[in-house]
């Protein structure tokens, strides 16, 4: 069984890599390899989509290494396997981005990525540090996480989903923020798994168990 983390020279790749190595070792899940080659992408069982910055940037970076999306597209969407996307990551599943300029993403769910806008004024943007999850909906990956557990956040924008199914978690930042997607075979956190500790940890155990 492989993992394959895309490479898109956007995120912090070595924690994301030693997270979910350490977790596939625990589990006997077989190797995790950081990766921009579209075979490998192909092949894997799993694959992990993280990323760190604007909306546009990523996705720009992203379709700039060639054959790497439509690789992720035949492994996830015609191929039905599990796909984990972690903060940018997860927002490029939506239909669009307003970051900047509106900007096409997957639309592999439903929705916009748009501004964080607090109710309470004193809270600042981007929405920084530890906060408590919201569980919404049962999900394998959350199996062993409880509303009140801790997660780690660092963002502007958030994922507004189109249909409430696909939101399986929030947070509360002076209104709910989505913190955790999902839909078949896909799953996206708005956190940093990798820098979230037990509960982040637990997630990402999860993720490699999981055969939907």
């Amino acid at each position: 069984m492989t993992t394959a983390i895309i490479d898109y020279d956007s995120g912090n790749l070595h924690s994301a890599h030693k997270a979910f190595a350490r977790m596939a070792d625990e589990a006997g899940a077989g190797a995790v390899t950081v990766t921009s080659d579209p075979e490998v992408i192909r092949a894997a069982d799993r694959i992990v989509l993280p990323g760190d910055g604007a909306f546009p940037a990523c996705r720009r970076a992203l379709f700039d290494h060639r054959g790497v999306f439509e690789a992720m597209e035949e492994a996830v969407v015609r191929g039905g396997r599990p796909f984990f996307g972690i903060c940018i990551g997860m927002q490029m599943m939506a239909t669009r981005g307003l970051e900047y300029a509106e900007t096409p993403g997957f639309d592999w769910i439903g929705g916009t990525v748009a501004a964080i806008k607090p109710s309470d004024a004193s809270l600042k943007v981007p929405h920084m540090g530890w906060n408590d999850l919201v569980i919404e909906a049962p999900h394998p990956v959350l199996d062993g996480i409880a509303t009140g557990d801790h997660a780690y956040f660092v963002h502007s924008f958030q994922f507004e989903v189109a249909d409430p199914a696909h939101r399986l978690a929030h947070a509360d930042y002076a209104g709910d923020i989505t913190a955790v997607v999902g839909r078949d075979t896909m799953v996206g956190t708005q956190f940093h798994p990798e820098k979230s500790a037990a509960t982040g940890l637990r997630m990402i155990r999860n993720f490699l168990d999981w055969t939907p």
